[in-house]
């Protein structure tokens, strides 16, 4: 990990301007180093804009919602934790910049064991077994197919159908840029591609029309929903599709950590990165943006992009700018290092506790899920837990006989889905003011993010054609004496 880190605080430069105002006007100025910041200047670029690229992060590192955190010495996801296959820009982003896919663990292989606790028994569980023998794995995991089918039956495949059918529909956001058009609205944008009447009602409506059983829907779906989008089978049908994406086979993330796509597409961009600088108000004065910061300095700009959520964000905008009211979803990330009480699950040992534990949406129910990441040895394992509320001590030491390292996180992570979904535009004032984050009442993922911010960026370029839009860079060089962390561990 140290080695991965001095490589990026070798090729990412922290940029430290002087206090007052800054001259001459710069191009783009983007609010959030996040996915879907590092994609718009990325995409910018890959457009031949050559004009200069601003990225404000009011943290001392980048990578927005996707971190890290280590454990008594091991690193493990924070934040954004899954891509899918089929999530093409991230992969793409990964190949251009070298990345290294990490390796699926046997947990999220096809033979972890999953529980699903109803708050005092587990109502339906799968087989574990430590024999980890390739030939063993394929008939543990043909059992444990056999048993969802004896519970669920056949909506199992419609569920599967139900999946595929909005990833088919969302892949027409990747043809190529002659068939696709440019949106200004989300609403368009999904309309587009089939999307937008998911949006319209709620996951449990669309797939009780798609011929899902009610038990499959309260607890399997349930299960995946909180753990994903940490919020019950109510959210919108699309924010559901996306759920229940996530839980398929496939998935993978980057070794190191996945923050590294936003530092890369940064550092490959030639942005200059202020960090720990946050922006207090933008401002629109005739033909440019004024965008003033916390730490007293003033910057101007043709463009303003937002890709940061504006929820919880205190920027004030002139004149005021006017988007659908929503809340954030917190997810509580809680990482132990130790191991599970059995008797709190009503069992004997350790061993016969799944390594996923999912549960049913009930109020009396402290946690949305507790996982295995490592299993250090049979008395020493790592875990990750997924809550609304945060957990404290006092439960904590209920849950697990033994802590020996405690990482509590809080994350504004995604919207509160409602259907119907009100969205705000990608364009906010009519002028150069755009918010990339205005997909997210859609669904919320790294990929969605690089999605509507490739679409930010065609529609900068498209609206910016008759201008001249190329000026000299003089973008800062690298140097290898700045030793400013670009990314820490939380």
């Amino acid at each position: 990990m140290l080695s991965i880190l001095m490589f990026y605080l070798l090729i990412l430069c922290n940029f430290t301007p002087s206090r007052g105002t800054e001259t001459p006007t710069t191009s783009v100025c983007i609010i959030g180093s996040g996915i879907g910041g590092s994609s718009v200047a990325h995409f910018l670029r890959q457009s031949s804009f050559t004009g200069d690229i601003r990225i404000f992060e009011r943290h001392d590192f980048v990578g927005g919602r996707m971190a890290t955190v280590s454990l008594v010495g091991h690193t493990f996801e924070a934040g954004a934790s899954i891509l899918h296959p089929k999530n093409y820009h991230a992969v793409n982003f990964t190949k251009s910049l070298n990345l290294t896919i990490k390796t699926p663990t046997s947990s999220s292989s096809s033979s972890f064991s999953l529980g699903i606790w109803d708050g005092h028994k587990f109502i339906f569980k799968t087989l574990n077994s430590n024999f980890k023998y390739p030939f063993y794995q394929k008939i543990l995991s043909f059992i444990n197919s056999f048993l969802m089918f004896s519970r669920y039956g056949f909506s199992l495949f419609r569920m599967t159908k139900f999946v595929e059918t909005a990833v088919d529909s969302f892949l027409k956001y990747y043809e190529s840029i002659e068939s696709r058009p440019v949106f200004e609205t989300v609403d368009d944008m999904l309309k587009w591609s089939r999307l937008y009447d998911l949006t319209r009602r709620t996951l449990q409506e669309e797939l009780l029309d798609a011929g899902l059983s009610p038990l499959l829907i309260q607890e399997l779906v349930t299960v995946i929903t909180r753990i994903n989008y940490g919020q019950s089978v109510s959210i919108s049908g699309l924010a559901g599709a996306v759920s229940l994406a996530g839980s398929g086979g496939g998935l993978w993330s980057i070794e190191g950590g996945n923050w590294q796509m936003a530092a890369g597409l940064i550092n490959s961009s030639h942005v200059k990165l202020h960090l720990h600088e946050e922006i207090e108000s933008v401002s629109f004065l005739e033909d440019y943006y004024e965008l003033n910061s916390t730490e007293g300095n003033s910057y101007q700009c043709e463009v303003t992009v937002i890709a940061t959520p504006l929820d919880e964000q205190n920027i004030s905008f002139t004149p005021p700018i006017s988007i659908p009211k929503r809340e954030l979803q917190h997810t509580h990330a809680t990482f132990v290092r130790g191991l599970l009480n059995p008797a709190y699950f009503g069992m004997n040992t350790v061993s016969a506790i799944p390594e996923l534990v999912g549960t049913m949406e009930s109020p009396g129910i402290p946690f949305s899920s507790i996982s295995v990441l490592k299993q250090h040895n049979e008395t020493d394992m790592s875990y990750k837990i997924f809550s609304r509320e945060p957990l404290d001590d006092a439960l904590l030491n209920n849950i697990f006989r033994v802590r020996r390292e405690t990482i509590k996180i809080n994350w504004g992570a995604y919207p509160r889905y409602k259907a119907p979904e009100r969205f705000a535009s990608f364009l906010l004032d009519g002028q150069h003011l755009y918010y990339v984050n205005a997909f997210e009442n859609a669904a919320s993922t790294v990929e969605t993010s690089a999605v509507a911010a490739e679409n930010v960026a065609r529609l900068i370029i498209s609206r910016l054609s008759g201008k001249l839009i190329s000026s000299s860079s003089n973008l800062m060089s690298c140097s290898s004496n700045n030793k400013s962390n670009l990314h820490t561990e939380l």
